[in-house]
């Protein structure tokens, strides 16, 4: 067996994030119809159920490989809701979708860690391959179908993406404010299970798993941000996301390690710091799905993989650094990296 019953097991891999949206890049092109979304649904439901039964660890990295494969998905609808909604009501929308993608990241820590502790960690990946089935019978009957409009060859389209990462200064700023904060946020939620679990606190894996739940109130940033960025404020509101992000990171510093107020100061910074990214991730959506219609899918991986990518780096520094310095060095590069995006969008012109 690759890990004992009772030893809550949460997204593996790394989350999955390097080869999810290493796929998403490819397969988030404007080539998406319900057809293809619904095929990488199944693959994903096929893969937890390879996990749910492994009884080996090459198979179950196998699976999980499959799983990040399958998890891309989301990545083809956010833009295919974008495409379904109209100009004036897009950043809504598209906040809307985020913040089922955003309570689903967050929410699996928590979820995951209790289902693991009543049954086993191969419940996690049953239970999740049962919803992906009935997600894809939902889509099916729901989603209307789209033909795309683009034409080009695979190839012809993975070069266009060059191309557009080349000419297109907004895709580029918005990917680095959006790679800051989410490298920012990985780097939280690595660091803090381990200073959390540590001799400060002590806390039991339950209790960390109620930790994350407090983060999940983040997600109420993702419409709300929509709804901002309708109203043309998108760079004042990009600014407070930064701002924010970074005030997390110094709260969590005010005061010593270990005392009850320093735990309740923590659950604050987590909220904060989940609200800012959260909130930056739309504005960025809404920003660059007013480019056009064509380019929407190939705009969105681009930027997914982008801030992703940054998030893997993250997670790693934020290990590092923990090992290294402490929650305190830990904290200080957390807080650093969105004002180094805020330093880069004072140079935004109008």
């Amino acid at each position: 067996m690759l890990m004992s019953a009772n030893q809550p097991h949460t997204r593996p891999l790394g989350e999955l994030e390097n080869a999810s949206e290493f796929v998403a890049r490819h397969i988030g092109i404007e080539a998406e119809d319900e057809r293809r979304m619904l095929s990488v649904i199944g693959l994903g439901a096929l893969a937890l159920l390879g996990a749910a039964f492994s009884v080996h660890p090459v198979q179950f990295l196998v699976s999980a490989l499959l799983i990040g494969l399958g998890s891309v998905a989301v990545q083809i609808l956010i833009p295919y809701a974008a495409h379904l909604a109209p100009e004036a009501t897009r950043g809504r929308v598209v906040g809307n979708v985020t913040t089922g993608l955003m309570l689903g990241i967050m929410l699996s820590r928590p979820v995951s860690s209790f289902i693991a502790g009543f049954w086993s960690w191969h419940a996690v990946y049953g239970v999740s391959a049962g919803i992906m089935i009935v997600l894809a019978l939902v889509l099916h009957r729901m989603l209307p179908a789209r033909v795309p409009s683009a034409r080009l060859s695979y190839g012809d389209l993975l070069g266009s993406m060059v191309r557009l990462a080349r000419t297109t200064p907004v895709l580029r700023r918005r990917a680095f404010y959006q790679a800051c904060l989410f490298g920012a946020f990985s780097l939280f939620w690595t660091a803090a299970p381990l200073l959390l679990a540590g001799p400060a606190f002590g806390l039991s894996q339950s209790w960390i798993a109620l930790f994350a739940l407090a983060g999940v109130a983040g997600a109420i940033a993702a419409p709300i941000a929509g709804r901002v960025a309708d109203r043309g404020w998108t760079r004042p509101a990009t600014a407070f996301t930064m701002l924010l992000t970074s005030g997390g990171f110094l709260l969590s510093l005010v005061v010593d390690l270990g005392s009850t107020f320093s735990l309740i100061l923590l659950v604050i910074a987590a909220i904060a710091i989940d609200f800012g990214v959260q909130a930056n991730v739309v504005l960025g959506y809404r920003a660059l799905f007013v480019l056009g219609a064509e380019s929407r899918s190939r705009l969105n991986g681009l930027y997914m993989t982008t801030f992703f990518l940054a998030g893997a780096a993250g997670s790693a520094v934020g290990g590092w650094a923990y090992a290294s310095g402490g929650w305190a060095l830990t904290a200080s590069i957390g807080a650093g990296l969105p004002l180094v995006a805020l330093v880069y969008l004072a140079t935004e012109s109008d």
